[in-house]
């Protein structure tokens, strides 16, 4: 494979095929980081088949998400997503401007039906604690994983899609969380392209959640939000698309609905544990805005909350985007669409053949130390300065357009980021009002690197807590 003029260093491993694939696999992060410091800000990986350019300098990122033309994502994003849930690829043939009327539907994630589904994400959220309040008469123990990945399923799942009317509603939900659960522990291997039959009781999972969205099911359950609606309206539309391609894509959405958010959840309330002074703080202005607002917390209390007051709350966002900073690791690929040569600041030129991919991986940056000194540490305040938000950081003296990226960017970016952060927030301001928390043993929890790459971290192991009711 002969390296062209203008083409950047190639590192290639010994292996055919699988290039750099393992040791990739086994540490991205220290990886990037021993070429980096042998090869520069700009170097192409041969992994599995794929080359790979990866641009390390953040200065540079603005210059190839500015090029969506010839650098695309969404066709890649397509196959990725219509492999790992089973639904036809979104072909332009069969399903005309498909992929842009699905497009579309993310306004409904934005502006004032943003405040409606979030409106109904706090009350659902108040349920499910409420109905935990009353099973918790002292001090109750539950593991954290566990108990983030109930509250914020069933709370999400009910938003989106619906109330399941049966009497044992919590119990339907709570079986489909199980196999969610499952298929969600073989995601990075569907996504690192394995075959799903190599995958043990995967495929069969797999099938079983996509039958819960077939239509007979979604319609009986009650109150589904309008951009799952507004999905199923445009649906309707292409008859090429069997009953089980459409349970498919609303099983698709649930996915990237809650896939990330809940271990992004248990770091956020982790850390907070982890950490009495930030408990305190997130706290203190968490009662703050009750008071200010003439509102009683408790599990009888309707807590509403203004979009403009969520935002307000600086201490919790801060405390949240410091946990995202740390346990986020998703990859910003782009392809180029044809030979062309990328144009970088500083008269660079990085010359791409069709089909090569680019990859900007933004943990690099989160971990930083001339950008966020002490990056493992874990400051609660970072991302405040004289009580207000902040948003300058600096690398060598220059101000950074981008500094942190757990939601991706540019055109890659997650249309559902300001629900996912609104729900987050939520989770946490009712979780500190109603109940006092502490962690219920004394062990190191560790990022599992199994999911480098492709989005928020989990946890290697889940950790005791305790809770009971504010008094």
């Amino acid at each position: 494979f002969n390296r062209k003029t203008g083409e950047p260093p190639l590192i290639n491993g010994w292996i055919p095929y699988l290039g750099k694939a393992l040791i990739f696999r086994k540490d991205a992060f220290k990886f990037l980081l021993d070429q980096q410091k042998k090869l520069g800000d700009i170097f192409t990986v041969h992994i599995a088949g794929r080359y790979i350019t990866f641009i390390m300098d953040p200065f540079q990122y603005v210059y190839v998400i500015r090029n969506s033309k010839q650098l695309e994502f969404h066709e890649f994003a397509n196959k990725m997503a219509s492999k790992t849930f089973d639904y036809p690829a979104l072909s332009k043939g069969k399903f005309p401007d498909l992929k842009e009327n699905l497009h579309r539907i993310y306004q409904y994630l934005q502006g004032k039906p943003l405040d409606i589904i979030s409106d109904h994400m706090m009350k659902n959220l108040q349920d499910i604690f409420e109905w935990k309040c009353s099973q918790a008469t002292d001090w109750e123990t539950e593991k954290m994983y566990k108990f983030c990945c109930s509250v914020m399923f069933e709370a999400s799942f009910v938003t989106l899609y619906g109330r399941v009317p049966a009497a044992d509603g919590h119990k339907v939900i709570s079986e489909i969380r199980d196999k969610f659960i499952k298929f969600d522990a073989s995601f990075p291997y569907l996504a690192a392209n394995i075959p799903i039959e190599l995958l043990g009781a995967t495929k069969k999972v797999r099938k079983e959640l996509i039958h819960h969205f077939l239509l007979q099911n979604m319609t009986k359950w009650l109150g589904g939000s309008k951009v799952v609606q507004a999905r199923q309206d445009i649906f309707e539309k292409y008859e090429l698309l069997g009953d089980y391609d459409k349970a498919a894509h609303h099983f698709a959405f649930l996915w990237a609905s809650v896939g990330n958010t809940i271990p992004a959840t248990f770091w956020a309330m982790y850390y907070l544990l982890r950490h009495p002074e930030a408990l305190a703080a997130v706290r203190d202005e968490i009662d703050h805005l009750l008071q200010s607002t003439g509102q009683k917390r408790g599990p009888t209390y309707n807590i509403h909350l203004t979009r403009e007051q969520l935002d307000n709350l600086v201490y919790l966002e801060s405390a949240l985007n410091e946990s995202l900073r740390m346990c986020s690791s998703s990859m910003n690929i782009r392809i180029s669409q044809e030979d062309f040569v990328l144009k970088l600041e500083g008269n660079q030129e990085v010359v791409l053949r069709k089909g090569d991919w680019i990859a900007l991986y933004p943990q690099i940056l989160h971990m930083d130390p001339e950008v966020y000194e002490d990056p493992k540490e874990y400051k609660f305040d970072r991302y405040i300065e004289n009580g207000k938000k902040k948003t300058t950081f600096y690398k060598a003296g220059r101000k950074l357009k981008y500094f942190l990226m757990p939601f991706g960017s540019g055109i890659s970016m997650c249309p559902g980021r300001f629900l996912a952060m609104n729900e987050m927030k939520m989770f946490l301001f009712i979780l500190l009002s109603h109940f006092d928390v502490e962690l219920a043993e004394n062990k190191a929890v560790r990022l599992d690197n199994s999911r480098m790459g492709l989005g928020i971290l989990l946890p290697d192991v889940d950790i005791a807590f305790r809770y009971k009711l504010r008094s």
